[in-house]
């Protein structure tokens, strides 16, 4: 049995959503020769919400190391809040302990945390471990913010420097869009395909079941009281803007001359990364300019994610928004269709995902290429929105062959696969990335 260390920084107790990839492998790596062990950053020193009930999901003999970080009290005071560089240090030197002391045959980078990402250049250098990284968002982009300031210009050159210096070396890459990859490739030509794979994240049918156990009361709305509720949960921004118009114009086309329908109401909820109290709405604004504003309502801050489960559960319906970005895969999608709702999305004509939905039967999908297709998308959307609007199925079964191509088991594999090609590699000699500076 090899060993592998995986670097979450965001790992349960918290619920954060980039660890839900290292969450879910744990439990299944070792029936594909791997066997796991964890690091990451203790909640108490996090921001983030904590959810106890996520640490029933774990193996008991799962080895968790939880490294401390300089207080956000003190970081914050030269705009520093990132989790990985306020635990830099710390993460460096529990991971060279591991890597020396517990026999790791590689190191498994799963975060959007990108500054902890260096660290694995550093550790082969000094102990010739492999590393393979998860790219679960772009970490450099090229696209010219719309907001620019000096700390977003310094943070962009920072991204650079430091996605070079990590690429040169690395051994494999994993990533939810197949455009991720291609870009990267492109980037640094080094990178073979034989160490690249597409793997979506993937969703777990026990996490709706201990979100179901789970006490709450739904802040948003009272199910079962003659409304119609849509609900969209994860992050807005600007680039969401297109798909949010196509949306509302839509509906609000579909419903004009059918006064006799129920109330509908749409609920968008966490659509800013930023702390509560900082939190932008980028969705609202649209359904105003739309002229559906009373219907629409935007939380910017986050929700626990067992909470979340049990509001999708809850809701008539949910809501998948794509980015203007083609490279972008909403994660999102897998849960939805776990919770067995009707599904109404817009997205990019690239999305890897534009196909899951359609062979999901969860309801209208309709795709746009850029930002100028506002009314040509809408058009083709409103008739699609006439014949479901007025049958919503109460839920949406999950064919089992679908749900395989996206449980947590199947994908720990593809990644078990990923792995042993590395080492194997590694091993013979052969140079994966013949890339010297």
């Amino acid at each position: 049995m090899k060993r592998v260390l995986l670097v979450a920084p965001h790992f349960p107790p918290l619920g954060a959503v980039d660890g839900n990839r290292a969450r879910m492998l744990v439990s299944h790596l070792s029936a594909f020769g791997w066997e796991p062990s964890v690091l990451t950053v203790d909640a108490a020193v996090q921001p983030e919400t904590t959810e106890a009930e996520l640490l029933e999901t774990l193996p008991r003999e799962l080895r968790v190391t939880r490294v401390g970080a300089i207080p956000l009290t003190l970081s914050r005071t030269v705009g520093i809040g990132n989790v990985a560089l306020r635990a830099l240090p710390q993460l460096y030197r529990a991971g060279a302990r591991a890597i020396r002391n517990d026999g790791i045959d590689l190191v498994y980078f799963s975060t959007t945390m990108f500054a902890a990402l260096p660290l694995g250049r550093v550790w082969k250098r000094l102990f010739g471990v492999p590393y393979v990284i998860d790219m679960q968002d772009p970490w450099h982009s090229d696209l010219t913010p719309e907001r620019s300031t000096i700390k977003t210009q310094a943070a962009r050159v920072m991204h650079r420097v430091l996605e070079r210096f990590t690429m040169r070396t690395v051994d494999g890459l994993v990533a939810v869009s197949p455009a991720y990859l291609e870009t990267l490739r492109s980037r640094y030509p080094w990178i073979g395909p034989e160490v690249c794979r597409t793997i979506p994240f993937g969703a777990a049918i026990e996490d709706h079941h201990i979100a179901a156990r789970r006490s709450w009361v739904n802040p948003f709305f009272r199910p079962g009281a003659g409304e119609r509720h849509g609900v969209a949960l994860g992050r807005g921004g600007d680039d969401m803007r297109t798909a949010a118009a196509i949306l509302f114009r839509a509906w609000k086309a579909a419903a004009e001359g059918r006064a006799g329908s129920r109330p509908e109401h749409f609920w968008f909820v966490g659509t800013d990364y930023a702390p509560a109290c900082n939190g932008r709405k980028t969705i609202e604004p649209v359904a105003a300019a739309e002229g559906l504003g009373g219907l629409v309502r935007e939380q910017p801050a986050r929700i626990a994610y067992l909470d979340g489960l049990r509001l999708l559960g809850e809701a008539d319906f949910l809501i998948v928004l794509g980015s203007t970005d083609a490279q972008y895969s909403p994660s999102k999608v897998y849960p939805y269709l776990l919770a067995g709702r009707p599904i109404v999305a817009v997205l990019h004509e690239s999305s890897p995902v534009v196909d899951i939905l359609k062979r999901a039967r969860t309801g209208p999908v309709v795709t746009f290429a850029d930002a100028s297709d506002v009314d040509a998308a809408a058009a083709r959307l409103v008739p699609q929105l006439l014949e479901w609007r007025d049958a919503v199925p109460a839920s949406v079964p999950l064919d089992a062959s679908l749900h395989r191509t996206f449980s947590a088991r199947v994908l720990a594999g593809a990644h078990g696969e990923l792995f042993d090609r590395v080492t194997r590699m590694r091993e013979t000699g052969v140079a994966v990335v013949p890339c010297q500076g």
